[in-house]
């Protein structure tokens, strides 16, 4: 599993042009231990995404929306044992927003990842106050957002807003 993550990886910066290349470099070389946490948390959060929802973790459907959310939640989880949740959490937006564009979909698509994202960086921050940051686990995250994925809200148009829901494209 960690090899084929890795040839992703890999597989993915081949595509990038050297600009797009030379803004990865830039992001990682702002923060590397943030880089390297968050590589940890990419990887975890494709794991637990295939073992929760095997069928949908790679298409625009639940699984996608529960490893874009969990993802969020676990760059921030291991960020802020090193560093302020502010820090933190700006950084994990700029990876995140920076994904997306280097990375582009179809519109919404775009805004699907986003808003899931998003919804992932705000769980996680409304759940900071009632626990101390270095005792958090990715147990933590787990069922809440497995409801919240239950919940989700199928989209078909860019002017929707899903609100505090995770969005999906397809079921």
């Amino acid at each position: 599993m960690i090899r084929m993550v890795y040839r992703v990886l890999i597989n993915s910066l081949r595509q990038l042009s050297f600009a797009k290349f030379l803004q990865v470099l830039r992001l990682v070389g702002s923060h590397p231990l943030f880089a390297l946490l968050a590589f940890h948390a990419t990887v975890r959060a494709f794991v637990l995404a295939k073992q929760h929802y095997p069928l949908s973790h790679s298409t625009d459907g639940p699984g996608n929306a529960f490893r874009h959310a969990l993802w969020c939640c676990l760059i921030l989880m291991y960020c802020c044992k090193v560093s302020s949740p502010r820090k933190s959490l700006e950084w994990c937006k700029r990876m995140t927003d920076m994904h997306e564009e280097l990375f582009p979909n179809q519109p919404l698509q775009k805004k699907m990842d986003l808003h899931n994202n998003k919804i992932g960086m705000n769980l996680f921050m409304s759940m900071l106050p009632g626990i101390h940051r270095q005792f958090f686990e990715t147990s933590f995250f787990i069922d809440l957002l497995i409801e919240k994925t239950k919940q989700a809200v199928l989209v078909s148009d860019l002017n929707f807003d899903a609100g505090e829901h995770l969005m999906i494209l397809e079921e």
